[in-house]
């Protein structure tokens, strides 16, 4: 990212990484130690989406749009919804000081 962030957002951005990776993964490389940085290149656009509060269908498009334009697959808007959801979850626990 390039900046230092505050200890609870730097908490939550390591928690992007790993719903992007475990949960949303659209290409299935989860299981591949070698592939842990597939999906860096859009953290940094999803982590800032949530912390501005961008809608959730915002963020879920902004998934499926990687999905279908950048990757070439076809979209899974209920596995991109499933992230997403996850993330919110994740921000809301973060954000109300559990860490």
């Amino acid at each position: 990212m390039g900046m230092k962030l505050p200890p609870r957002e730097l908490a939550f951005y390591k928690r992007c990484d790993e719903v992007l990776h475990y949960i949303w993964d659209p290409i299935s490389v989860a299981g591949s130690p070698g592939a842990r940085d597939e999906y860096d290149a859009y953290l940094p656009q999803v982590f800032q989406q949530v912390v501005e509060g961008v809608a959730r269908d915002r963020i879920v498009d902004y998934l499926v749009g990687i999905e279908s334009e950048r990757m070439g697959l076809p979209p899974n808007r209920p596995g991109a919804e499933n992230a997403v959801d996850t993330l919110l979850e994740w921000w809301e626990w973060v954000s109300e000081e559990n860490l």
